[in-house]
């Protein structure tokens, strides 16, 4: 499929109750608004092709801002050009995806750092959400020091960030909480309480991290136990045979 046509078939799946959702989440630019379940399933006809995504971050398009960040191919994706997106992103929805493709990036760690350090608060917001990612997916990216050195972060600023950097601030203390430190994100969780965050006219909620940590590295526990044990029992089978 070629840029057209794909641009197409997203205005094909668009709805304007989706657009009237988008729009209480402060997407404000052109756009079909279609479900993000849509674009998965649009992902498996065009995956693969990196030059499409970038052609379809071009259009301007917020759905095909979002489709081009699930096809392009991550390990390609420059500096330069991750920056040059950042710069077109007007809302927190579309900084959340670019993180997910920036976390990946070769040079994913230079990039974060450099952009928790904006005093613009969805450049911020961009790089405290990589870090959830980072955490989750390659926390070998990042040393045990850097780790806790971004908790003490956490702790000292949360409450003075912007208000999406408060939000993405929260969801980085959790997933390194679930995924790297349990004991020392619940105890700085405790120490930080309640985050305040204006989702606007949405039921969104800044979940309170201490109890959601806990939960979430329980998961996290139990599903690599439960790896271990399918590697153990396919260990004793190959034995067998």
């Amino acid at each position: 499929m070629n840029t057209n046509e794909v641009m197409t078939r997203l205005e094909s799946l668009g709805t304007a109750q989706t657009r009237k959702t988008y729009g209480r989440h402060g997407i404000i630019g052109p756009m079909y608004g279609v479900k993000y379940g849509d674009l998965y399933k649009l992902v498996k006809e065009v995956k693969g092709d990196h030059d499409l995504g970038l052609d379809l971050w071009q259009t301007g398009n917020m759905d095909a801002r979002v489709l081009a960040t699930l096809i392009v191919d991550p390990s390609r994706m420059t500096m330069k050009t991750l920056s040059t997106w950042l710069k077109d992103v007007d809302h927190h929805g579309l900084s959340s995806i670019l993180s997910n493709v920036a976390q990946r990036s070769p040079k994913a760690d230079k990039l974060m750092h450099k952009w928790m350090a904006s005093r613009k608060e969805l450049v911020a917001t961009t790089g405290w959400l990589m870090l959830c990612g980072i955490a989750r997916e390659n926390s070998g990216l990042l040393t045990d020091v850097e780790y806790a050195e971004f908790l003490t972060t956490i702790e000292k600023d949360i409450h003075q960030a912007q208000n999406r950097v408060k939000h993405a601030m929260n969801l980085a203390l959790i997933s390194v909480g679930a995924y790297i430190d349990e004991k020392g994100a619940v105890t700085i969780a405790k120490r930080i309480g309640p985050v305040d965050v204006d989702h606007g006219d949405t039921s969104c909620k800044t979940q309170l991290a201490a109890p959601y940590i806990q939960k979430a590295a329980a998961h996290h526990r139990a599903k690599l136990a439960k790896k271990a044990a399918k590697r153990t029992t396919k260990k004793r089978s190959s034995k067998k045979g």
